[in-house]
């Protein structure tokens, strides 16, 4: 790695990315010799310029950065650092030092989860077409996605593709309903599939 340590006095900054999530979780600085320390024990060390010492995330706490990869800019003077975090980064107690919740986010897909557990949560009172499958049943919610999963096999046969993308927008659809309604989400599947992947 070739890391340009004289810009700043020595230091680089250093961003804290969750490798799993995606989230930043941090900002560090570190020099090359807390650099070496990190690539050394997989333990993410950094340079703390408050109490002028190498300083190894979660020595006091246990909430350590496990090490997954590090990455240099185009300018060689900032990483990007992996990690896979053991508890909260923040040493006030909080997954990131931005006080947000590290959760995995699918973008569109986490808000369309999201709205569908609102109106699972609201079903009595909504009357949109996803509050209606909840207060009919799982029953139906599942009938619904073998009906969708049909759909898409027979236009997958056929040479319509915008059918195609529709059926499997309506499957996927579906598909989240039903995961709501056995109380699980999108990341539950994931986590199996990440699993597997060995």
């Amino acid at each position: 790695m070739n890391i340009d340590f004289k810009k700043n006095n020595g230091l680089v900054p250093v961003i804290i990315q969750d490798a799993t999530t995606n989230n930043v979780l941090m900002l560090g600085y570190m020099n090359q010799e807390s650099l070496n320390k990190t690539l050394e024990t997989k333990l993410v060390t950094f340079y703390s310029r408050g109490k002028q010492r190498l300083w190894t995330k979660g020595e006091d706490s246990g909430n350590v950065l496990n090490l997954i990869s590090i990455k240099v800019d185009c300018d060689n003077d900032t990483l990007l650092v992996k990690v896979k975090p053991q508890g909260p980064t923040c040493h006030k107690g909080t997954d990131t030092c931005w006080n947000e919740t590290n959760t995995q986010n699918l973008g569109f897909l986490s808000e369309l989860e999201s709205t569908i557990e609102q109106r699972k949560n609201n079903a009595a009172a909504d009357n949109s077409y996803v509050a209606s499958l909840f207060k009919k049943g799982i029953n139906k919610i599942a009938q619904k996605v073998g009906e969708e999963a049909v759909e898409v096999v027979i236009e997958s046969k056929d040479n319509n593709d915008d059918l195609f993308l529709n059926e499997s927008a309506d499957l996927l659809f579906h598909y989240l309903i039903l995961l709501q309604a056995k109380g699980y989400k999108l990341e539950n599947v994931i986590n199996i599939l990440q699993k597997r992947r060995g």
